[in-house]
């Protein structure tokens, strides 16, 4: 199965590429031997030039670097580090060794953390990223305008036959050229439609500065409010946690403006925003991102869920309540208290115990509960937890390419310091 998913991906540019080339030169081809509407000389320019622009940013979209996680990056703010921690924000990756910056997540696809990341597209055969968005924008821009244009051309030639359907024949054009003009109609249909609500909504989030995978996340957020207001404003993570689900804003919403002149390289020339060639953004970028200040400086992005709070150390029997816009001191106590403890059973060469899914949590808390009384559940994909939870559109994170095993669990449980050493002892090694 994964073998023919890859081999079918790897078709997906060449069957761009066929589709381009077909509406594109094929309907040329139509219309110059279409006897009662030829081409005008003005129309062959725009249809080529709207190709070629279409050709540009369709292949930079393709082969410009998405970028990559710096192995050397970590937060400035320690503090900050060890709340995100405490409240299940993964900010060290254990794929690539190395922290997280904002917006980052690790790409199953590309096998690397990648700068704000917004998913993984399948028919570029790369990241749409932080350094790949603006030429993603405009292909999709010159693709709906372009193939607009031809279908109006198209509209033109399809009238004129309309209108001349009660005639002979041989005074018409031929069934080779009917069945062509037929195909080229429907397939530019067909695409620019599609393509046009695409534009739309990525548009759309160019305006509010959000990438795919953070509309699902502000939808699952909005999901777990409306849950927890049944609850007395908490729900239950594992271990018995109680985590407080508390409103949090999108702290990267920025104004309209601002959010368009940072999504399209951070240039504020509008024309340099549709110009196929436009320089991509600089490498040093995409790692801090500016806030709109609504939240408390320490509060990160995603808000605190459940299925992604940490285990608690055994010894610890109270319940924490975490906060999405606040931690209190005991919270950090507590999760420092968690990190003593692993480290002392590592040393005393104990198995660490390894953080399961959701699903395998909730069929053995209920068998707990039942006392062995009846079967469980089959080991089977759940829809419940963070993990399983679809969007309005029935669509998951790895539907967007996003590694779920990095972004849910740490099937090691290390605590962040080991972690941390262990990158240490390794870039000695390298320099060794």
């Amino acid at each position: 199965m994964l073998c023919s998913s890859f081999h079918i991906s790897r078709l997906a540019i060449p069957t761009v590429c066929v589709l381009i080339s077909f509406l594109a030169y094929t309907s040329q081809y139509f219309f110059n031997y279409f006897e009662p509407a030829p081409l005008r000389e003005h129309e062959v320019w725009r249809i080529n030039i709207f190709a070629l622009c279409i050709w540009i940013c369709y292949y930079r979209s393709c082969t410009v670097d998405p970028g990559r996680a710096p192995r050397h990056w970590r937060p400035l703010d320690g503090k900050q580090l060890e709340v995100d921690r405490a409240n299940g924000r993964q900010r060290w990756c254990r794929r690539c060794e190395a922290f997280k910056p904002p917006r980052a997540h690790h790409c199953k696809t590309c096998q690397r953390c990648v700068p704000k990341m917004d998913h993984h597209c399948p028919w570029t055969a790369n990241c749409v990223s932080h350094f790949t968005f603006p030429h993603f924008v405009r292909f999709l821009f010159y693709a709906v305008v372009g193939m607009s244009y031809l279908e109006t051309l198209l509209f033109e030639r399809v009238s004129i036959v309309w209108a001349s359907r009660n005639l002979p024949s041989y005074l018409g054009p031929s069934a080779m050229q009917l069945g062509h003009l037929f195909v080229l109609f429907v397939v530019n249909s067909l695409t620019v439609f599609m393509l046009f609500i695409l534009l739309v909504r990525t548009l759309w989030s160019l305006g509010a500065n959000t990438t795919t995978i953070e509309t699902w996340e502000i939808e699952r957020h909005e999901t777990l409010l409306r849950r927890a207001r049944h609850y007395g404003g908490y729900l239950e993570g594992p271990g018995g946690v109680r985590v407080r689900i508390k409103r949090q804003e999108f702290p990267y919403d920025i104004g309209i403006w601002s959010n368009i002149r940072e999504g399209m390289g951070g240039s504020s020339n509008v024309l340099s925003w549709f110009w196929p060639l436009a320089r991509t953004p600089d490498r040093s970028t995409g790692l801090e991102y500016e806030v709109n200040g609504f939240e408390d400086p320490h509060v990160s992005w995603p808000p605190p869920d459940p299925d992604r709070i940490p285990l608690p150390p055994k010894d610890v029997s109270d319940s924490i309540a975490f906060t999405g816009a606040e931690t209190s001191g005991f919270d950090i106590q507590a999760f420092n208290q968690r990190k003593a403890e692993d480290l002392r059973r590592q040393r005393a060469g104990l198995e660490i115990e390894r953080r399961k899914r959701f699903h395998k949590r909730l069929v053995e808390d209920a068998e707990e509960d039942e006392s062995q009384q009846s079967d469980g559940p089959d080991e089977k994909e759940s829809d419940y937890g963070e993990e399983g939870w679809r969007n309005s559109e029935g669509e998951r994170l790895r539907d967007f390419g996003v590694d779920e095993d990095i972004e849910f669990y740490d099937e090691e449980d290390l605590p962040l310091g080991v972690l941390i050493q262990r990158r240490a002892q390794a870039a000695l090694k390298e320099l060794k």
